[in-house]
């Protein structure tokens, strides 16, 4: 496939224009339309007809491979002054959700692979990732903040329902009554409302659900493996019945695809039981921009341009700009328009509110001696 930025880089595009990046070749049940080749590589594969017409050939089936991984260390930090958490946990690397627009998939570059079908199809699994856990929560000089625990690539994705790291690492966390966020698009979080419930009732825990559009056919092709809108209602039903609090992430809003729905999307969490809801704007860094161009000429060729000329309109001109503050929401008259929608909806609905800290003050780390009052004879 090709690779490289396929539209000019700023300024309006037209139809013409968007037509002309599509692809001709389409997997069935991945977000991703091609497999550009790395931006770290130094040689690029090119689809090329011969005159045999294979190139117009269906692509065959695209299979899911897991591969083994030993990780050197398992806590990120940050220092993003944009977001709320400094430390995350991921126990995979690449995601089988296959959505198109997300931001992890440009790290699959430092493997040497695709931000495209790669990223969705050759996942690795960090082996040691719970006994790295324990050894960095032990560590005398660790001081305890709350960890976003699958922050980058989904935790819940299809394959931790036979891999289990995820649960793993939440029996460690809350063993040791370390306080941690989730962020998922699956209903998989259910399975493990046993060790959230008690979590949350001392005030460790909280989670958030993405939440994309309603439109099960746009979510079909935008997000092809994650749970229907209709199954990530229902999981933020049962969380929030199970007493763990919840946030729905509009995310990401996408100026004529999905906006429409900000409203509709924020209703039906308020009506699920959310505690709270949050939104991001369409971010399209690296191989991002290219991969999400090429989809839109695919499945919504009618309105390729206009999404990408509003996108532009936001970033400066640009398919992104990298601000603090500025990379989730844009800036310009849409926006604020965007922004002002939100706002009113969320307060209308009580969902504006601002959300306690989770604890830290319960925290024992693994080795330390228990509270319980030991005798000496």
């Amino acid at each position: 496939m090709r690779t490289g930025q396929k539209l000019k880089k700023s300024g309006r595009v037209t139809l013409l224009d968007t037509h002309g990046v599509a692809e001709r070749f389409e997997h069935r049940g991945r977000g991703a339309i091609s497999n550009q080749t790395g931006r770290y590589e130094r040689e690029t594969r090119h689809a090329f007809d011969d005159g045999w017409d294979t190139i117009e050939d269906g692509a065959e089936r695209l299979d899911t491979q897991v591969f083994d991984e030993v990780a050197r260390s398992i806590i990120t930090f940050n220092k993003s002054p944009d977001i709320s958490f400094d430390r995350t946990v991921n126990p995979y690397r690449g995601c089988e959700h296959g959505c198109i627009y997300c931001f992890a998939r440009p790290t699959h570059a430092w493997s040497g692979l695709s931000a495209g079908l790669d990223f969705e199809s050759k996942l690795f699994r960090k082996t040691n990732a719970v006994d790295l856990l324990v050894r960095e929560l032990s560590r005398p000089g660790y001081v305890v903040r709350p960890i976003a625990l699958g922050m980058n690539t989904d935790a819940y994705q299809p394959i931790e329902r036979e891999q289990g790291l995820t649960r793993q690492l939440l029996e460690i966390l809350s063993a040791h009554n370390h306080p941690v966020s989730l962020l998922t698009k699956s209903a998989l979080i259910q399975r493990d409302i046993d060790i959230l419930a008690p979590m949350a009732e001392k005030g460790l825990t909280r989670v958030g659900m993405s939440i994309t559009t309603m439109d099960r056919k746009l979510a079909r092709k935008m997000e092809p493996r994650a749970a229907t809108p209709e199954r990530r209602l229902e999981t933020v039903k049962a969380l929030s019945e199970a007493g763990i609090p919840v946030a729905v992430m509009t995310a990401p809003i996408i100026p004529g695809l999905n906006d429409h729905e900000i409203e509709t999307l924020i209703q039906a969490a308020a009506d699920h039981g959310a505690r709270g809801v949050g939104y991001v704007v369409l971010r399209l860094p690296f191989e991002i921009k290219d991969l999400f161009h090429e989809w839109l000429a695919q499945h919504a060729p009618d309105r390729a341009a206009r999404v990408i000329n509003t996108l532009r309109e936001m970033r400066g001109g640009k398919d992104y700009d990298a601000k603090w503050f500025e990379r989730g929401s844009g800036r310009g008259p849409v926006a604020e328009l965007i922004r002002n929608r939100f706002v009113r909806a969320a307060s209308r609905l009580g969902l504006n509110q601002p959300r306690p800290p989770l604890r830290t003050d319960l925290f024992r780390p693994p080795g330390a001696p228990s509270s319980q009052l030991s005798l000496d004879f």
